[in-house]
Order: C-alpha cells, then structure tokens, then sequence
C-alpha cells in the first residue's frame, strides 16, 4: 500500500491496537518522507535522488547496528530493533521512490507488477511482522490486497498523475484498447477509454478479492482493520464503475456515509 493509501484507508486508525502505533508511525513518517521527496516541490531529479541516497545510508547505519544521524531513523531504529522488523521491505520501497523520479512509463502489466511489489507489498509486509502474523499464506494474501490498494489509488489518480507527467496505464493495454495519451491530456471519456478502465478496475477487483481471506485470518481488532481497508479498496472500485470512468471530473473518494456501508461489510470473510 503505497503512502497515499494511509489518507484513504489509515492503517494507525482507533481500530489499530495501541501498542502498535508507535511501529506503525515511526514506519508512516519514514515513507512520507521518502515519498514527498520523489514527488513534492521543484527539485531537479539529481537531488530528488540524492536525498533518497541519504535515506538509503541511514537505512545502511540501522542495518550495521550504527545510531542514524536523524531523529526520523532513530525513531525508525528503535522500531525495527524492538519489533524485529526486517530491512527488506524499507530499502524496496526506497527503490520504488527512486523509481518514481526517473521511470514515468510502464510497457505492460508486469512492469508495473514489479513496481507495486516494492512501491505497496513492503507494507503489508511490515504490518504482518507487528501483528507475528508473517506467515507464507499470509504474506501472499498482503501482497494481493496491497497491490490492489496501489492500483486502485493509480486508477483514481490518473488526471493528477498525468498533471507530473507520470502514466502507470501499461502502454501495451493502452494500445490494445485503442486509448492514446492526448486522451489522458484532453481528459476524453469515450467508450475505448471506459473499456480499458473496465478491464483494469475487475482486475484490480480480482486481486482485493485472492486477498481478502486475510481478513479473517487475522483477528481482533487488526481482522476488522484489515477487513476495513478492504472493504474500502472494493468501494472505491464501486464509485469508479458508478461515475462511468470518468476519474477525470468525478475523482472517487470515501465520504463519511462510506465508512458505515464499509462497517456494515466488514463481518470476517470465509476461507
């Protein structure tokens, strides 16, 4: 789940047991921090990349035992160390940032597969460490939700994307359903436009749903929390389907009244 995901579906949220806040704070602010330097503000991209290098030095100090010099990777240390949290999934999503700076096109669907493994999975990854729920089986059903939430969040974004000069559409689709850019920079919605987003959003559906299970693996408050983020992901599939693919005027987003249908859905999945 990429950092965006933590304004739609927020992992620290009252649901989140109280001595996993701290972990998963510490772990927020480090992506946050990792992800507006890829992003925010107009720094050339050498010095995006540069200052993505200085993280990967500090995640280098945690790894060798060696005190960070920043208050954001002391914090980050204490974390890992106490939580036993593995480096792997910090250092992928530094590369997914990294990435973000200098790649602004995807070939196909596996490109992106690949992108999302380090830019989302890593987080799910990290939460199922906290919870000692880091099983192969589980592991896999993350990975498949967190995917999802990363490509739910592109398919919401496309228009804000496209305004950084960024398109994550794998060009290959694209092509076969006749869709070209000057359609993204016009914002046109016709029918060509609304199949492919058809086509991306059942997938996307697909994978939230091979990952569902884990909703009632986990239990407690963090099987409801992640039946939450669930539901969430499948309603801003809905709200996608409902204004017909136009992410363009009508972006979807989650409204109070969301949260209460999400709720109502969130009773623990068979498996």
């Amino acid at each position: 789940m990429s950092v965006e995901h933590y304004e739609n579906f927020p992992v620290a949220s009252v649901l989140m047991p109280k001595r996993l806040r701290r972990p998963v704070a510490a772990i927020y602010h480090f992506a946050r921090a990792a992800d507006d330097i890829a992003d925010e503000g107009d720094l050339p991209d050498a010095e995006r990349l540069a200052q993505l290098d200085a993280f990967r030095a500090e995640l280098d100090r945690i790894a060798a035992g060696i005190t960070p010099t920043t208050p954001l990777f002391q914090n980050l240390a204490v974390e890992i160390g106490m939580h036993a949290l593995p480096m792997a999934p910090h250092y992928d999503l530094l590369d997914a940032f990294s990435q973000d700076v200098v790649k602004k096109r995807y070939d196909s669907f596996d490109e992106l597969l690949d992108y999302c493994r380090r830019s989302a999975n890593p987080v799910g990854n990290l939460l199922l460490h906290l919870y000692g729920e880091a099983t192969p089986v589980n592991l896999a059903y993350s990975d498949a939700i967190c995917t999802s939430l990363q490509l739910i969040n592109f398919w919401q974004d496309v228009a804000k994307d496209w305004a950084i000069g960024r398109v994550y559409l794998p060009q290959d689709e694209m092509a076969r359903f006749g869709v070209s850019e000057q359609q993204i920079a016009e914002q046109t919605c016709d029918e060509r436009w609304r199949q492919l987003m058809n086509f991306q959003v059942d997938r996307a559906r697909s994978l939230m749903l091979q990952g569902a299970p884990l909703g009632s693996i986990l239990t407690g408050r963090i099987g409801l929390e992640m039946r939450m983020i669930i539901a969430g992901g499948l309603r801003i599939l809905d709200k996608i389907d409902a204004v017909d693919y136009d992410v363009f005027r009508r972006r979807p987003v989650l409204k109070p009244y969301d949260w209460v249908i999400m709720l109502a859905k969130s009773a623990p999945y068979s498996h």
